[in-house]
């Protein structure tokens, strides 16, 4: 299969491990997370941790696309990865992108990058109200996502898996994962209000996160918490629709 690769220039003379990272890697690695559609493990270099995400092969539409139209979703996690950086914006470090085809046709993928600690996910939050320094984390959150948006980011998954949190000496940092999907641009007041609507299902969140917006963006708290509410709703409905009809298509095929 032909491969094509690219490696960031700091771990450029690491290019024989990740080659055989990538040539092996069903056979080595710690696996990790909980993956649904794709697979992630452990690598160990150097006393640091990589984590290696395979791309499971696309149906035959994609596996065209990507051959000849669209940046694979390796490409874009590194490429994007790397304008965050840019941006001031926390995301783990990227390491490189491997991708294979045959015949002209896509196949696998891999996205490398530093495992990067943390302390919790904002997942955490829509569980636990009683985390510790809950509202203040909750806050440095939404100023984090504002300063996504005023740098020209939307994160098209901005949901609650795809952020880690950890403490620091100056409060909390952020990293955004799974970064496939983004658009760099500048937004509107509405369409930043509605990248806020995979968050949570509970209103208590999005008062406080309506709240802390309007401080930082200067914005009406009363117009924001009305907005960010409606968003959250339509998503969940369309989200259960969704289901809904997954759920009867499995039913029609048994």
């Amino acid at each position: 299969m032909k491969q094509t690769k690219s490696i960031h220039y700091k771990f450029t003379q690491h290019e024989t491990f990740l080659d055989d990272i990538i040539n092996n890697y069903e056979s080595k690695g710690e696996d990790f997370g909980n993956q649904k559609r794709n697979s992630l493990k452990l690598f160990k270099l150097e006393g640091k941790r990589l984590n290696v995400k395979s791309f499971k092969i696309p149906n035959m539409v994609n596996q065209i696309a990507y051959g000849f139209l669209r940046r694979s979703k390796a490409q874009r996690s590194f490429e994007y990865a790397q304008k965050l950086q840019s941006l001031d914006i926390g995301t783990p470090q990227p390491v490189a992108y491997y991708q294979f085809s045959k015949s002209f046709l896509f196949k696998k993928s891999y996205y490398i990058s530093e495992h990067q600690d943390y302390d919790l996910t904002y997942r955490e939050l829509t569980h636990d109200f009683n985390y510790p320094d809950y509202d203040a984390i909750l806050r440095a959150f939404t100023r984090f996502t504002y300063k996504m948006h005023i740098k020209g980011i939307k994160f098209l998954d901005h949901s609650p898996g795809n952020t880690l949190i950890k403490k620091s000496e100056n409060g909390y940092d952020f990293y955004l994962v799974d970064l496939n999907r983004m658009e760099f641009k500048q937004m509107g007041f509405e369409e930043r209000i509605k990248n806020f609507d995979r968050l949570t299902i509970h209103k208590s969140m999005v008062e406080i996160m309506s709240d802390e917006y309007a401080k930082v963006s200067g914005e009406d708290y009363e117009t924001i918490v009305r907005l960010m509410w409606q968003f959250t709703e339509e998503f969940q409905a369309k989200h259960h629709k969704k289901q809904r009809m997954k759920k009867r298509l499995k039913f029609w095929k048994k």
